[in-house]
């Protein structure tokens, strides 16, 4: 595998060269990049010798037309930022790429890479790195440590970086994770509809699409081809085996997830797709009459979750969402049975922090066969996990 490990202008980037020599005796092709206050604390020999490849510590290698963050990004399958000090944390956190090593975060998927924190206890409990932690996380990032012990600083407390084995057994852990998937084509929907009124106005709702991409991207890293259907959202996939169609009405969505769905291994229907439309659609904006008021005509939208429901054939998994505001089990179990699905995922807008455009959710999987799995609150990532496991166990 093709590892690249990052490394940082704090203290334990000593223990740096004795992660990559493990690495490379595990049999990886290792390449190092550093920021500049890192070079303070190790050499850029020692970890061209240890990893018998040049370091990357220069933006601009005296030809301003070089872009090595974007060809190291499409080299490495990981990133491991060992250590991982509270600037580079929070650079990554609010998208400021300003040397080497930020840049290089910011060209690579938030999944394939992996911190090490290392840094004073006060500063680990400061409010601002659990903050710009817990948003890394939500982007699918992953972490190891800090472990408890004494500190570079003379104090005692949480903040020192995992050591060196253990961050190259979690390396080999995550990069030998199954691919239950692979090979397999599923459909995702994701995000609103718009229903159009005139040419500038519409009828829609509060979804960001961000559980629904979070979903492509854990069926993605399953090993799954998949094909994501979205409405208007502002997210961006990072997987090369997503491939995204643009949608913007329920009917569009209709047709694209009717079309994919013969030839998919399953679907998982998270879509907020409008029950009703304007029976009629100006061509141009609508305009005050006076103290009148405006009266819409609604007429219903195609269903398509109940429509993949009747085209389901032997072998096909078909998942759907509920969002309910009351009586939510009993009217996501009514679901589940009418359009003959799977599996759907329950969530209710009782939930604090769950739901419309957080980076959180709460969710109970409904089967088909009785059987329950509630989450705690978790990141929509961690929710689309659990939800693609349970789908793989099906699978099976």
């Amino acid at each position: 595998m093709r590892i690249i490990v990052g490394i940082t202008g704090g203290i334990a980037a000593y223990k740096a060269p004795e992660l990559v020599r493990l690495l490379v005796k595990a049999g990886h092709e290792v390449r190092c990049a550093a920021t500049p206050h890192a070079l303070e604390f190790v050499t850029r020999t020692t970890l061209e010798t240890v990893s018998a490849n040049p370091l990357y510590c220069d933006l601009f290698r005296g030809n301003a037309t070089e872009t090595e963050h974007i060809s190291l990004k499409d080299w490495g399958e990981m990133l491991v930022i060992a250590p991982a000090t509270a600037n580079i944390i929070g650079k990554m956190a609010s998208g400021i790429a300003d040397e080497p090593l930020s840049t290089l975060l910011l060209a690579m998927p938030p999944q394939r890479v992996l911190m090490a924190p290392a840094m004073n206890s006060q500063m680990w409990a400061h409010p601002a790195v659990q903050r710009n932690l817990a948003t890394l996380r939500t982007w699918g990032v992953r972490t190891i440590g800090p472990d408890d012990g004494d500190l570079a600083c003379g104090s005692s407390g949480t903040g020192r970086m995992a050591q060196p084995e253990a961050i190259a057994r979690q390396v080999a852990s995550l990069l030998q994770q199954p691919h239950p998937l692979q090979g397999e084509r599923w459909l995702v929907t994701a995000g609103p509809t718009y229903e159009r009124i005139d040419s500038v106005r519409f009828i829609g709702n509060y979804s960001s699409g961000k559980m629904g991409f979070a979903l492509a991207e854990a069926l993605a890293e399953a090993g799954a081809d998949v094909e994501l259907v979205a409405g208007p959202s502002a997210l961006r996939t990072a997987h090369p085996r997503i491939h995204r169609t643009d949608v913007e009405s329920a009917r569009q969505m209709y047709t694209a997830a009717t079309e994919a769905f013969p030839a998919c291994r399953g679907a998982i229907l998270s879509a907020a797709v409008a029950d009703y439309r304007p029976e009629t659609c100006a061509d141009h904006k609508l305009k005050k009459q006076g103290d009148q008021g405006l009266t819409l005509s609604l007429v219903q939208n195609p269903d398509i979750l109940a429509t993949l429901g009747t085209m389901k054939q032997a072998g096909q998994v078909l998942v759907g969402f509920a969002l309910e505001t009351d009586n939510e089990l009993q009217n996501a179990e009514s679901k589940l049975h009418r359009k003959n699905l799977d599996y759907i995922v329950m969530n209710s807008l009782r939930d604090t922090s769950a739901g419309f455009g957080v980076d959180t959710n709460k969710v109970t999987l409904l089967a088909a066969d009785g059987q329950r799995t509630a989450t705690p609150l978790l990141s929509k990532q961690e929710v689309a996990r659990i939800i693609v496991e349970t789908v793989t166990r099906h699978k099976e």
